[in-house]
C-alpha cells in the first residue's frame, strides 16, 4: 500500500464514523474541500463512488461498507499505537454518541451538560434514539460509541458493564376504581394496560409472569417513550407497570396512585455497552466513568425517595 492511499483509509475512516463531509473534516481539522478533493481520489484509485447523496448527510455505497468493515479496526488499533497520548477533558475537542431510552436522559443529560461546562468544554455530547434490537449493530457500524439500555453478555465484540437492575411498581391516578380497595392479581389483569414499548412488541415481562399464573391482561394502549406514560395515566382509566425511578419526576402531582404489582416481574439488567475496537480509548472511559457515577447515585436516591413518598418498602421494590 501506497503512504497516499493510507493517508486516504484515515479520511475515509472518518466519514464513514460521521457520516458526513463536514463533521469528518471538523474531527480531521482539515478543510472540507480538501477531504472532498481525497473523496475524488478514493474514487479514482478504487473505483467506486462510495458515497451517495442523502439530505445533509451521506450514505455509503455497498463497497464502502465492505471496505470500512475490513480496515476499520486495524486503522483504529494502529491510530492507538501511533497516538496513545493522555485524554485531557479540558482540552479535548470530540463528539460522543450515545444510543439511550429518553428515561436516562431526563435523569441524567441536564447534569451532564453541567459536568461539561466545566470539566470538558471542547466535548460535545449528542443523544441518539435507542432501541434494544439495533444495539450491535449501531455499536459495529460505529454510528454511536456508547448504548444505554438492557444489557446483553452474549452479543459478539461487544463489552458491557452493569449499571442497576430496573425496580417496577405499578401507577394509575388516585381516583381509578382500582385504587378502593388491596390491588388483586385477578384486578390486575383485569384492568386496562398503558405498556411503554421503545420497538413495538407488545409481549413483555409482565405478560410472562401473569401467564404463569394463568391470567392474561389486555395492552389498551401504548406509548413508545417514557415520558408519556404518567401524563396518559393521570387523564385516564389506563394503569401502568413503570420503572420506579420514572416515578420520581411526579412525586408533587397529588392525581397519581403507585402500589407495589401483584405479580413478581423479572428485573432487566441496565447497562453500558460499547465495541471492543473502543476497550481502551481514554476519552470514552472518561464519559462511561462520569455516566456511571451520576446515573448509579441519582437513581438510587430517587428510587428511596418514591418508596418513602408512597409508603413502599424499599427493600422489596429494589431487589
Amino acid at each position: 500500500m501506497r503512504p497516499q492511499e493510507l493517508k486516504l483509509l484515515v479520511i475515509f475512516d472518518a466519514i464513514m464514523i460521521e457520516g458526513s463531509v463536514t463533521r469528518a473534516a471538523e474531527q480531521l481539522s482539515m478543510t472540507q474541500p480538501a477531504v472532498s478533493n481525497a473523496v475524488s481520489k478514493m474514487r479514482v484509485l478504487w473505483k467506486d463512488e462510495l458515497f451517495v447523496p442523502d439530505g445533509r448527510n451521506i450514505q455509503p455505497t455497498t463497497f464502502a461498507n465492505n471496505l470500512w468493515i475490513k480496515v476499520r479496526d486495524s486503522l483504529h488499533n494502529l491510530n492507538e499505537a501511533i497516538e496513545p497520548g493522555d485524554f485531557d477533558p479540558m482540552t479535548a475537542k470530540r463528539t460522543f454518541r450515545v444510543a439511550l431510552p429518553d428515561i436516562v436522559v431526563d435523569t441524567i443529560w441536564s447534569d451532564m451538560r453541567l459536568l461539561f461546562e466545566q470539566q470538558a468544554p471542547g466535548l460535545n455530547l449528542y443523544a441518539i434514539p435507542y432501541a434494544i434490537a439495533s444495539t450491535k449493530q449501531v455499536l459495529d457500524d460505529a454510528e454511536v460509541d456508547l448504548v444505554i439500555g438492557q444489557g446483553n453478555r452474549s452479543l459478539e465484540n461487544i463489552c458491557t458493564d452493569h449499571l442497576f437492575n430496573t425496580s417496577y411498581v405499578c401507577a394509575m391516578r388516585t381516583q381509578h376504581p382500582l385504587t378502593k380497595s388491596h390491588l388483586s392479581i385477578k384486578a390486575f389483569a383485569n384492568g386496562e394496560h398503558l405498556l411503554v414499548t421503545l420497538s413495538g412488541n407488545t409481549a413483555n415481562p409482565t405478560d410472562q409472569a401473569l401467564q404463569q399464573l394463568g391470567f392474561t391482561r389486555r395492552v389498551a394502549f401504548t406509548v413508545n417513550k417514557f415520558s408519556s406514560a404518567v401524563p396518559m395515566i393521570l387523564k385516564s382509566d389506563l394503569i401502568a407497570i413503570l420503572p420506579t425511578d420514572l416515578i420520581h419526576d411526579y412525586l408533587a402531582f397529588p392525581g397519581l396512585a403507585v402500589v407495589p404489582p401483584p405479580v413478581s416481574i423479572p428485573h432487566s439488567s441496565i447497562s453500558m455497552m460499547w465495541h471492543r475496537r473502543l476497550n481502551a480509548d481514554e476519552g470514552l472511559i472518561w464519559l462511561r466513568s462520569q455516566i456511571k457515577q451520576l446515573l448509579v447515585e441519582q437513581r438510587e436516591q430517587k428510587v428511596r425517595e418514591v418508596c418513602e413518598h408512597f409508603g413502599l418498602d424499599y427493600q422489596v421494590i429494589s431487589q
